[in-house]
């Protein structure tokens, strides 16, 4: 004969679990997933926006083209920043699955620091273009440029804030598991913004010199 206060106890117990499942802030793989469906809305956002440029990128409206504005020397630099940074930050994962949490702040720096001079020579070639009369209001061409090569400046720099507020979080609280999961969200932003770069140096810089 069955009791029923062992029955009304694992029934409480399944209830309670259940009630946690439904209510976990966090479910298993829950955020990754979240993550990367953002991040495919961005791929179209970039795609959009490479494809303005496909279609605009030879009107420069009888100015300077893209041979006599760009400065290929400037982009490679500006892209060995970006690269060293993916790299810089793919050190600091390695740290963080070891929980260094020195060793993981220490390469998120040094990633923070090429990310900021890779702002950095960006802000100067806007200014050099701005200054030579070849502002986003010149030309079809110059407008893709600006809205292309802007929104992914507008992303490093959201994804730099982001990592600083990271960096404070891990200071104060360490590498649990909330941060980590923090680190790897950020981990496949960066690197997604080195790949659009990428694609930014080949068809925007190499194609428009040619």
């Amino acid at each position: 004969m069955s009791n029923p206060h062992l029955n009304a106890g694992g029934t409480a117990a399944l209830a309670t679990r259940e009630y946690h499942l439904a209510h976990e802030p966090h479910p298993e793989n829950g955020t990754a997933l979240g993550f990367w469906l953002y991040l495919m809305s961005d791929c179209l956002i970039f795609a959009s926006l490479f494809a303005t440029w496909g279609v605009l990128g030879r009107n420069f409206a009888g100015g300077p083209n893209g041979a006599e504005l760009f400065d290929l020397t400037l982009v490679a630099l500006n892209t060995a920043f970006l690269l060293l940074s993916s790299i810089t930050f793919g050190f600091a994962m390695l740290r963080k699955q070891v929980n260094d949490k020195g060793g993981t702040l220490l390469w998120l720096a040094i990633t923070g620091f090429f990310g900021l001079c890779f702002l950095a020579v960006e802000l100067y070639e806007f200014h050099h273009l701005i200054h030579v009369g070849a502002g986003p209001q010149s030309s079809a061409a110059m407008s893709a440029f600006f809205a292309l090569v802007g929104t992914h400046g507008l992303h490093v720099t959201f994804g730099l804030i982001w990592l600083v507020v990271l960096m404070i979080q891990i200071s104060k609280h360490g590498l649990i598991h909330e941060n980590k999961r923090r680190l790897m969200c950020l981990s496949m932003f960066w690197h997604f913004l080195d790949v659009v770069w990428i694609g930014v140096f080949t068809f925007v810089y190499l194609m428009g010199v040619l």
